[in-house]
């Protein structure tokens, strides 16, 4: 019987990252994991449970900037080395940031650690980017869907796919995921949930822009990194899967959810209303929404006492825009992949947001 792989998970701390690491270690999957990453577990916001995965007998911890040329084979020869699949997880995250934040964090991240994948001959290097790539539409978007991404990010992330593709001799898959809950998310799903517990505390209906049908298509944590494991022996090299559930989650059906868990009322402002509104400037109706958020919810952390929390009811402004995430995931399925979450967003999954957590 041969060896178990020895893999390498580049951003390994992320949100993503952690629930990789403890599905590698609960499947008993690997020999050896090696996680490099510029936060420390310790600064992360981990639960008592996530920390323990990082001081687990399989688990080495390198603090790394993977964007820097001059460390990148020291982080690839670390802890022995010998790595057959690499998974990069370590883009940046963060909605509108600086062109020149992207172009280090996403970019020259991808590039540097694509190449020396390549030098070190790993059998399979998988790169996680976003379905964000796709032009956006009501339509569910295929691998080969029109590429038009809308929020710099993905701008990035695309650039950042594109350094991948350029490099020779390089065995890898790309990963594009619908918006990703779960568990530790901090901006898919959770801000709309933090924003409900504030108009719990004020007593007033949820109002939000466009309407219920705005697609926001969504895939589990646990089905993104089952995937990832999945496409290292699955999959031609070179190939492009997307993740996404059957669920074709919208805006309203989110709601629903929202009015069961905090018992309040939802409703939207509606296309023409919302129209008006962001063609005199989009952020500052982001900038009045979250002034109207963010005091509510630092008086219920405080109620709560609650001094430190990586949750936040903040609305980035390049998510507010008329643009519907509409993702076939249906292609890796065809592989013999198979989702355990087809029909996302539940009752049970959203109260899990809560991280143990009172926000009700």
């Amino acid at each position: 019987m041969s060896e178990k792989p020895r893999v390498l998970i580049l951003g390994g701390v992320g949100f993503v990252g952690r629930h990789l690491v403890s599905y590698l270690i609960k499947n008993n999957l690997v020999s050896k994991i090696l996680v490099a990453d510029k936060m420390l577990p310790q600064t992360a916001g981990l639960s008592a449970e996530e920390q323990k995965l990082y001081t687990h007998e399989l688990v080495t911890y390198k603090q790394s900037n993977l964007a820097r040329e001059g460390t990148i084979d020291e982080v690839f020869g670390a802890a022995g080395g010998k790595w057959k699949y690499v998974f990069n997880l370590a883009a940046a995250t963060k909605y509108s940031q600086p062109e020149e934040v992207y172009r280090e964090n996403v970019i020259q991240v991808s590039e540097t650690c694509s190449k020396a994948a390549a030098k070190h001959k790993v059998s399979r290097y998988i790169e996680v980017s976003t379905a964000q790539v796709y032009e956006s539409g009501k339509k569910p978007r295929t691998e080969n869907a029109k590429l038009s991404p809308w929020t710099g990010l993905a701008k990035a992330s695309l650039e950042a796919e594109n350094k991948v593709k350029e490099v020779k001799d390089l065995n890898y898959v790309i990963v594009r995921p619908a918006i990703i809950y779960g568990t530790g998310d901090t901006l898919g799903i959770t801000p709309r949930m933090i924003i409900a517990a504030t108009y719990k505390k004020k007593g007033k209906t949820m109002e939000l822009l466009w309407d219920g049908h705005l697609r926001i298509n969504t895939v589990h944590v646990r089905d993104v990194v089952k995937a990832l494991w999945f496409l290292t022996t699955n999959g031609p090299s070179g190939s492009v899967w997307n993740l996404a559930d059957e669920n074709d989650t919208d805006q309203g059906s989110v709601n629903k959810l929202l009015e069961q868990i905090f018992g309040i009322k939802t409703s939207f402002v509606g296309s023409i209303k919302s129209q008006l509104a962001t063609t005199v400037s989009m952020k500052t109706v982001a900038d009045v929404a979250n002034d109207k958020h963010l005091k509510p919810w630092s008086d219920l952390c405080r109620s709560n006492n609650i001094v430190d929390t990586p949750l936040t009811p903040y609305l980035d402004e390049e998510l507010l825009f008329n643009n519907p995430l509409s993702v076939d995931g249906s292609g890796i399925t065809k592989l013999g992949f198979k989702y355990e979450y087809p029909k996302t967003v539940s009752y049970t999954h959203l109260r899990a947001h809560e991280t143990g957590r009172n926000l009700v």
